[in-house]
């Protein structure tokens, strides 16, 4: 998606070979525009789905998630990282480690919010190793609901989350994939560019 790729040239800073800061516009202070268009393109790219639910984790997948199912006109539901007093029991649960954050936490959903039949699209901020989606994933398989995607606003291609959702037979659309982030320069792969 060129308005994301932009974006990221931009304003993006490489802060290490695996790391890539956004918060200018994605994931502290968010760019309302910019979400409402990435949400917009996970709309068309899944619209055939028939999808019922957008799940995402908090809190940086909200911003995508909430402007993706504004677009299909379905609910959005987002995993919480810590569970409230009022969120203790009839939970799906899986466990998620962050390699940015160096810390693992353990994500729910209510039972009431994630059912048996639902049709979700996972989307996330970032897909690197695969931890959030798989830990989403799990979640949903948990519900006996249906994963019909993983809508990602970037990829770092060059880690093995992709790898791993492919494999498994996931569709995943990415509307930035990174090639590399060696030498303090993002290249994206060819086939996001044209987008």
């Amino acid at each position: 998606m060129k308005l994301l790729i932009d974006k990221i040239e931009a304003e993006g800073t490489v802060l290490a070979n695996d790391v890539l800061k956004v918060d200018a516009f994605l994931n502290h202070q968010m760019d309302p525009f910019l979400m409402k268009k990435m949400g917009e393109e996970f709309a068309r790219l899944f619209s055939s789905e028939n999808i019922t639910k957008v799940v995402t984790i908090e809190s940086s997948g909200i911003g995508p998630g909430l402007m993706t199912a504004l677009a299909l006109q379905v609910p959005l539901v987002f995993a919480r990282k810590k569970k409230s007093i009022t969120m203790q029991q009839d939970v799906y649960t899986a466990k998620v480690y962050s390699f940015t954050k160096k810390e693992e936490n353990e994500i729910s959903i209510s039972h009431k919010w994630l059912e048996a039949g639902d049709r979700v699209l996972i989307i996330d901020d970032f897909l690197a190793n695969g931890q959030a989606a798989l830990g989403l994933l799990s979640i949903v398989e948990e519900a006996k609901a249906e994963a019909v995607g993983f809508g990602i606003v970037i990829e770092k291609s060059f880690q093995e989350g992709g790898n791993l959702l492919r494999e498994r037979g996931y569709r995943v659309e990415s509307l930035a994939r990174i090639q590399s982030l060696k030498d303090n320069k993002v290249t994206f792969v060819e086939e996001t560019l044209h987008i």
